[in-house]
């Protein structure tokens, strides 16, 4: 496995599949640095020289990735929060944020079904 930002990329797979196990590194930003590095994309990992390896961490080191990443996302959703607009205060209540209906759905942001007994007569 290479080891490239902390993270051990398969080597069984294609260069542009294998980066985009790195956080915050996608389809087409993998491609993007496969091309900077002047790797061809179809190639599989284990078939990297050294030199190629070298010149991809050199690429993925210009970009905000893995625990830079994800402590800058969760200081955006604590900044929404302490000001107090429409989606923090989602975020804040666990609802989805965007607009979708939660009479019915949204079992992922509001977590297991919790059972209300019906009123006594």
């Amino acid at each position: 496995m290479a080891r490239i930002a902390g993270i051990d990329i398969p080597k069984n797979k294609r260069g542009v599949i294998s980066l985009t196990y790195i956080f915050g590194i996608g389809r087409s930003r993998a491609k993007e640095i496969l091309a900077n590095a002047k790797v061809d994309e179809s190639i599989k990992v284990q078939d990297w020289t050294d030199a190629q390896i070298a010149a991809i961490r050199q690429a993925v080191g210009s970009y905000t990735i893995e625990g830079e990443l994800r402590s800058e996302v969760q200081l955006n959703i604590k900044r929404l929060m302490d000001i107090g607009c429409q989606r923090g205060i989602r975020h804040r209540l666990g609802l989805p944020l965007r607009g979708q209906r939660t009479k019915n759905n949204s079992r992922t942001r509001k977590g297991k079904r919790k059972t209300v007994a019906n009123k006594k007569k």
